[in-house]
């Protein structure tokens, strides 16, 4: 079993402001959590940068994610480090990361930039059902969608700040490794879980 926050911006996204060797650190001396995923808006940069960072780390583990803003709403594909074609419709994000074998999320489908219950017609992974910058109303909303579409609910800080890091994660039932985590997720191997605060380092 893995601990992972599934959702974090780095200071490449347009909004952010967390430096990746701030990330690196603070996951390094986490007791528990030990992997996460980069998904910052629209760019694969943050991801690389903390990627070369947490290398000289052996048992912290960077997932590589993006969050694409499509005209219908936002997506998160993880396990890819490409970025889809311009322009990005929810179809043909969709259609990229299936050829490359990605795994697609719904984030915060009822907040601003999610799809809402247009999430119904795409063929997804997951849905993001905790959102660490999210309401418990809207999170109720999002766990609702997910089990009507039968996918299995995660849970992601959506930190842009250092202070947000770490407020939610996913326990997933799988070794450090990227693919078998993808492959336990889409099983839905999982559970949601928060830590009921952020932890300061």
């Amino acid at each position: 079993m893995i601990r992972v926050d599934l959702h974090i911006h780095t200071k490449y996204s347009s909004d952010g402001s967390i430096d990746p060797k701030s990330i690196v650190d603070q996951l390094y001396g986490h007791p528990s959590i030990k992997a996460i995923a980069i998904t910052d808006h629209n760019t694969l940069e943050g991801y690389h940068k903390v990627r070369e960072l947490a290398s000289a780390y052996k048992d912290i583990l960077i997932i590589p994610g993006v969050e694409v803003s499509t005209s219908e709403g936002d997506i998160i594909i993880l396990g890819t480090e490409e970025l889809p074609h311009t322009p990005w419709s929810a179809q043909s994000v969709i259609s990229f990361a299936r050829e490359r074998g990605g795994l697609l999320v719904v984030p915060h489908p009822y907040r601003a930039y999610g799809l809402g219950d247009s999430a119904k017609n795409y063929d997804f992974d997951a849905v993001e059902v905790l959102n660490g910058a999210s309401t418990t109303q809207v999170n109720k909303l999002a766990e609702n969608l997910s089990k009507t579409m039968g996918l299995p609910g995660l849970a992601g800080s959506d930190a842009h700040q250092i202070n947000e890091l770490w407020a939610v994660y996913t326990e997933v039932q799988a070794s450090s490794d990227i693919d078998e985590i993808l492959k336990a997720i889409k099983k839905g191997l999982v559970r949601i879980a928060s830590t009921g605060k952020s932890i300061h380092f």
